[in-house]
């Protein structure tokens, strides 16, 4: 491995989907529910929101990133991300990931500019390249 700048660590127990998450540093302690739309009650957190909530912070950070490097002020920006678990045969579940990217004030062609470099450094979108579908949009001021 690559000489790490930042590792974390967490540890599952319990039903995985119906356990318990915790970091090492407990930062991230959370029990952990199947969604109802899955048939789980609900009353806990589950990977999906985890995943959707890292990508949309890490694809923001990726933004900025891009933003200054193009030195274009994007105050009051964000990113959404919307995962979900998709069918991808008939035993098979993948994920997909849709962030939608918010630049007021952005000029159109700039803002989707941006929205591609913050794709092309941010180290969720390298790591999913080719693995599971991730779309980016900008939406209109």
């Amino acid at each position: 491995m690559a000489d790490a700048l930042y590792s974390v660590e967490a540890l599952s127990t319990g039903g995985g989907r119906d356990g318990h998450v915790a970091t090492a540093d407990k930062a991230v302690d959370l029990e952990m529910a199947p969604p109802t739309e899955l048939g789980g009650s609900g009353k806990g957190n589950n990977p999906e929101q985890l995943f959707a909530a890292g990508f949309a912070a890490c694809f923001h950070s990726a933004l900025q990133s891009a933003a200054r490097t193009k030195k274009v002020a994007i105050d009051g920006s964000s990113v959404g991300a919307r995962v979900s678990l998709v069918r991808s045969g008939e035993s098979s579940i993948d994920l997909a990931v849709d962030l939608e990217v918010i630049l007021p004030g952005v000029e159109t062609e700039q803002a989707n500019e941006l929205a591609k470099l913050a794709h092309e450094m941010c180290p969720y979108s390298r790591a999913t390249a080719g693995n599971i579908e991730v779309s980016v949009s900008v939406a209109e001021d």
